[in-house]
């Protein structure tokens, strides 16, 4: 299994397909497998693709280093440096700090989901009993990012999708309004998905090959 040994990590990950390079980047708690099982198959047709577990998760063992969404990127970008891939479109599972639903439960991943992460987990980690651990502090990562603020998302001056379920924890208006401030920013809604849906609707790879193209 390839493995890139990077900032302290050995850093698991997958490659699939050839063409222009496309970066997957799973959600808390999950595997490629797991986030990106379904939409992979179709987005190795036409691009590299590179999935990546980060620290902690997966196959990816976690180490003595508070998790930190700048270190997670630093180590992508080794990795990439690795693979000697100057340029890539990414492909992420999360926007922006504005979870207006998390207050209601039918937003929220499932009894069903949290298992399945833990099975995942379970079923590829180097240390199969740190489900726990791990999962407390992802949740205390989410919990202490504060986003971007308007003036961040008015400088990417890339394009930007930012892809939400209409039963999302991210509401669609707030899903609108950083598509708004972003200057190349397009926002795609998924009918009758919550955020955990998205990772397993057969509609993801559509959506994402007709924005790349």
């Amino acid at each position: 299994m390839p493995y890139a040994d990077v900032n302290g990590l050995h850093l698991y990950y997958q490659e699939h397909g050839e063409g222009p390079p496309l970066v997957l980047l799973h959600g808390g708690l999950m595997t490629i497998e797991l986030n990106f099982g379904v939409a992979l198959p179709a987005l190795a047709g036409h691009h590299r693709v590179i999935a990546v577990e980060l620290q902690g998760h997966g196959r990816t063992a976690d180490v003595d280093r508070p998790p930190t969404f700048p270190d997670f990127a630093a180590d992508v970008v080794a990795l990439l440096d690795h693979l000697g891939i100057e340029r890539a479109d990414v492909a992420s599972a999360d926007h922006r700090n504005d979870r207006g639903g998390e207050a209601d439960p039918a937003r929220l991943p499932t009894p069903d989901d949290f298992e399945a992460m833990r099975d995942a987990y379970v079923a590829t980690a180097p240390d199969p009993g740190a489900f726990d651990a791990v999962a407390e502090r992802t949740s205390g990562l989410v919990q202490s990012f504060t986003g971007w603020t308007d003036d961040q998302l008015r400088d990417v001056q890339v394009p930007v999708l930012i892809l939400v379920g209409d039963t999302d924890f991210i509401h669609v208006e707030n899903a609108a309004e950083a598509m708004r401030l972003l200057p190349q920013g397009q926002l795609a809604v998924l009918p009758g998905s919550t955020h955990m849906d998205l990772t397993r609707s057969t509609l993801l790879a559509p959506v994402i090959e007709a924005f790349l193209a």
